[in-house]
């Protein structure tokens, strides 16, 4: 038995459990009990590790963990839990409690009978009371109960008994229980003081569980597929881990389930009974399980049985779907089953299908062998099934029709194989499409079979093709000279150049498979080489790239293609995207939808990535979000690169979301770009993490990230604005790190592209938003509240609310800057309905803040004082006097300022500034009631005044005595930014020293 405390040094960091933390510690913090439930290896031990360690200083923690093999030895719980306390509490104690510990304690060598007598439980109860009490009056107590399911019962009710009775001494619990087990929930609950708080612990999300990966190495590829696999259980996770192979080429094979996760998953199976367990195993072998279509296959009970296993955690609900959690659940009920069983199971689900494809795929897997007829049913219905874009159900019928082909008839079963792999590579089935197509390299088949197999399994490698050059060169030299078969292969290392950022060989690579393409006859692949010409000459700012898409255009692919997001209709809808004319992207997208709904894979994901971010730039924030979370986990499902759906997701929580998540996601999505090379998406992810940065407060890691995008752009040779527009909030987080020249530089490169390019309103509107903040921090406040208006206008034109409202909260700092409150205030507040009424919630949140600052109604404000270097300073207006010299009465007025200038509620009196002189002192100062030395706060430091407000952050820091180098630490710039805003500083106010500039600010 494990007892006592987790050491410190053995304690793993926690990941996507802080909310969790909190509610247990603000529920401990009432006086009541928390109980934890979930499954095993879900964290449960981590988490009270975690709470016992976050514990207040001196309070006394106890730990009990118990092994299932020591559910029967009676007391066992209580000597662990007694020998944890304090030397000498256990002696206090009166005699007959502490006859009762000595006789638990004891074990072995005290008589059987001793134990058994009535009133013994009772006794250990008192006696566990007794001490707790003691221990109680001197220290608060933590007891920390894991896995209380094998705990013995004898200690359950003792610890039961005391923890009830401690009354108002500080004794908090916090017990751990898997809920499969019986009554163990109820069991848990009896050992916790009430009230009794339950809360079940669960599964980590993809970004929280990628960071824990992370932290041992696993890529974000293996992260991505390992979420899929164990179903966000972290456990589970790292044992299928060990078994994660390297390489592109192992990315299809299905992991290996080790020994011990087999036997974890049997025991959560075992434990729901065998008439639930017979129920999953019919939704294991059925295509999409429902609980209706359960019911008509026999299974009277399945909504129940479903219940109570999703209880549990073995089944997830995907709309009417019944999906079974982790994918190890149903590896084990299908192996555990046997071949007669599973057969006489899909005999009863063909007998209950009401699709004629469904039914044959049944008929088929309850046989064994050819079946006279069966063969030929197969092959009509997975031709029906693709035809209607059931990519996924036509790959398996197909490969069915295969191994049930006669030996003989060598040719056909190789036909169907490459047919079976191709549909499942589209249809995002990995392991199918994987196992067709080193089925068909395995044998002697026609060099054009191996060649489309060889094409399947590049095309499995998807954002890691820049590792499959074996694989091209093998395909290549099989193809020969074939037209037919180079012109796929040319059309797949176009792409892969492209995603690697080598345009110029990416069109190079296009051209040759157009070439390939006429003389074949192949007008879908020619029209996907025109669509990777088009975007070549897109993202190079070179002429014809709309004429290129409209020849693309005419020569119409097949819609069920499965590749739907590689041809001309999909690149329209991203190209109007670009020149914001957000409709019509959407109208495109929602019918590509429509044609991807049933066939899954690559063209789902990216028809939903399209669409989140379309509804983010649009302002349908819980659209973005859905469609960017549908999208993940098809990615997962389908083991794809998740880099591009990390992205989305980034831009979906930036927009209607939380910052705290956008980051990680953003995060994610740089490192798996990286990983996989794909440099479109390492842009792409470089551009949402700068912006989620700079929203965050991390300016300079902001700016940072956007000078990387801005250097992989150059060396790529992009040269169109309207596909990132990053200058615009590069220039904003230069401007907040006070590197005005390099702000401004920005700010007219990208207007020279724009210019040069004829671009769209939208891209001059950022760069105009931008523009106004720079101008604003030199001190052209005018100027900068025009550009912010117009910059507003033209985003509502263009239906783009977001933007829209981001420039209001821009032409309200500059006219608070400008001490126009009202105006300020009314453009905050405008800014506030737009996000409001679009669930931008953190949007919601800047524009709510900024307003506080401001104030509410009532009249004009005057200029808060600031002080800087303190959190929030007291200040005093004394005194105005006349214009003409002649001695009128005081005017006082007192409050509180936030060091940004902020008005946090308070107000000075209406009236000219310069008619003040105020005095600030430190909050820590009042607060302690000790004076502070009053210092008068010049009119340079003052908004509006000589200085910008930056310059006079820093101008007031060297006037306090703080080193360039303390200034740059706490105001997170350079020392070279510092040195180059003290320069303008002295410019300003004549001085040339600073010792010169503490005098000019404050006559010393």
């Amino acid at each position: 038995m494990r007892s006592g405390s987790l050491p410190a040094s053995r304690r793993s960091q926690l990941f996507g459990r802080a909310e969790l933390l909190s509610s247990i510690q603000t529920w401990l913090a009432t006086g009541g009990g928390v109980v934890l439930t979930g499954p095993d290896g879900i964290g449960k031990s981590a988490i009270l590790g975690e709470v016992g360690a976050a514990a207040s200083p001196g309070t006394r923690v106890l730990r009990l963990a118990p092994a299932e093999a020591e559910r029967s030895m009676p007391y066992s719980g209580l000597v662990d839990l007694f020998t944890q306390f304090p030397s000498g509490v256990l002696v206090e104690l009166p005699p007959g409690p502490r006859a009762a510990v000595e006789a638990v304690l004891l074990g072995p060598v005290v008589p059987p009978a001793a134990r058994d007598r009535p009133g013994f439980e009772l006794a250990c109860g008192r006696a566990l009371r007794d001490a707790l009490e003691r221990i109680a009056r001197r220290q608060p107590v933590l007891l920390l109960l894991d896995d209380t399911q094998w705990l013995d019962a004898a200690s359950a009710t003792a610890i039961g008994y005391a923890v009830r009775r401690v009354g108002g001494s500080p004794v908090r619990t916090v017990a751990a229980v898997r809920p499969a087990e019986p009554d163990a929930v109820e069991r848990a609950t009896g050992m916790s003081p009430a009230p009794v708080l339950e809360l079940a612990v669960p599964p980590l999300d993809a970004a929280d569980l990628a960071a824990l990966l992370e932290a041992h190495r696993f890529s974000g590829r293996a992260a991505s597929r390992l979420h899929a696999e164990s179903g966000g259980n972290p456990y589970l996770a790292l044992a299928l881990g060990g078994a994660f192979g390297s390489g592109p080429e192992t990315a299809w094979r299905s992991l290996p389930l080790p020994a011990t996760v087999r036997a974890r998953l049997r025991r959560r199976l075992d434990a729901l009974g065998p008439e639930v367990t017979e129920t999953l195993l019919f939704a294991a072998l059925a295509a999409r399980p429902t609980v209706a279509r359960l019911r008509l296959a026999g299974r009277a009970e399945a909504e129940r049985h479903v219940r109570l296993a999703g209880s549990v955690g073995l089944v997830e609900l995907d709309g009417p779907v019944v999906r079974l959690t982790p994918v190890g659940v149903r590896t084990v009920l299908v192996d555990d089953a046997g071949a007669a069983r599973r057969a006489t199971i899909h005999a009863a689900l063909a007998e209950a299908a009401t699709d004629r494809a469904d039914r044959v795929r049944h008929h088929a897997l309850a046989s064994e062998g050819p079946v006279p007829g069966l063969t030929r049913s197969l092959i009509t219905a997975a031709e029906t099934a693709l035809r209607r874009g059931a990519h996924g159900l036509g790959a398996e019928l197909y490969l069915l029709a295969a191994e049930r082909t006669p030996t003989a008839e060598h040719q056909q079963r190789q036909a169907w194989l490459v047919t079976a792999a191709e549909a499942g590579a589209v249809a995002g089935l990995p392991d199918l499409a994987g196992r067709a197509a080193e089925a068909v390299l395995a044998g002697e088949s026609a060099t054009a079979y191996r060649v489309r197999a060889r094409t399947v399994l590049i095309d499995l490698a998807d954002g890691a093709i820049a590792e499959m050059d074996h694989a091209f060169a093998a395909a290549l030299a099989e193809a020969g000279s074939s037209a037919a078969l180079l012109a796929p292969l040319r059309l797949r290392l176009a792409r892969r150049a492209l995603g690697a950022g080598a345009a110029a060989r990416a069109s190079a690579e296009a051209d040759a498979a157009i070439r390939y393409a006429r003389v074949a006859g192949d007008a879908a692949t020619e029209a996907m080489a025109l669509v990777v010409r088009a975007q070549v000459q897109r993202v190079r700012a070179q002429p014809g790239h709309v004429q290129t898409l409209a020849r693309a255009l005419a020569r119409s692919a097949p819609e069920a293609s499965g590749r739907l997001h590689q041809t001309p209709r999909f690149l329209t809808a991203c190209f109007a995207f670009a020149d914001d004319r957000i409709d019509a992207a959407r109208d495109i997208l929602l019918t590509l939808l429509a044609l991807t709904d049933r066939g899954g894979g690559d063209e789902h994901i990216e028809v939903l990535r399209g669409l989140a971010e379309v509804s983010a730039r649009a302002g349908r924030c819980r659209e973005a979000l859905h469609y960017a979370q549908r999208a993940m986990r098809l990615c997962e499902q389908a083991r794809r690169s998740p880099g591009p759906c990390w992205y989305s997701l980034a831009v979906a929580e930036l927009a209607g979301g939380r910052l705290p998540r956008a980051l990680a996601y953003a995060e994610r999505g740089t490192r798996a770009s990286e990983e996989e090379r794909d440099s479109v998406h390492l842009g792409r992810n470089l551009h949402v993490l700068g912006q989620a940065r700079l929203r965050t407060g991390q300016n300079r890691a902001g700016v940072e990230a956007l000078r990387r995008l801005r250097d992989l752009e150059a060396a790529q040779g992009v040269a169109d604005p309207s596909l990132l527009r990053w200058h615009g909030d590069l220039a904003s987080g230069l401007a907040a790190l006070g590197a005005y020249d390099e702000a401004a530089d920005t700010v007219a490169d990208g207007r020279r592209a724009a210019l040069r390019l004829g671009h769209p309103a939208g891209v001059t509107a950022r760069l105009d938003r931008a523009a106004a903040l720079v101008l604003a921090e030199r001190g052209d406040l005018e100027s900068a509240v025009d550009l912010a208006a117009s910059s507003a206008e033209c985003f509502a034109t263009l239906g783009q609310p977001i933007e829209q409202g981001h420039a209001l909260l821009v032409q309200g700092g500059a006219e608070r800057r400008r001490r126009r409150y009202a105006a300020a205030r009314l453009a905050v507040d405008a800014a506030l309905t737009i996000f409001g009424r679009i669930d931008a919630r953190p949007w919601v949140e800047q524009a709510g803040r900024t307003l506080a600052r401001l104030g509410g109604g009532g009249p004009e404000p005057a200029t808060p004082v600031v002080a800087h270097r303190f959190d929030v300073v007291e200040w005093r207006a004394v005194e105005r006097r006349p214009a003409d010299g002649s001695t009128a009465g005081p005017q006082v007025a007192t409050g509180l300022a936030a060091t940004d200038g902020s008005t946090a509620g308070a107000r000075m009196p209406t009236g000219p500034a310069a008619g003040y002189s105020a005095t600030a002192r430190p909050a820590e100062a009042t607060r302690a009631g000790t004076a502070a030395t009053p210092r008068r706060v010049p009119a340079e430091l003052l908004p509006g005044g000589a200085l910008t407000s930056t310059e006079a952050r820093i101008a007031g820091l060297v006037g306090q005595g703080a080193t360039n180098r303390e200034i740059a630490a706490e105001l997170f710039v350079s020392v070279k930014t510092v040195e180059a805003t003290l320069t303008r500083v002295y410019r300003k106010l004549g001085v040339r020293s600073r010792t010169q500039l503490s005098s000019r600010l404050y006559g010393r």
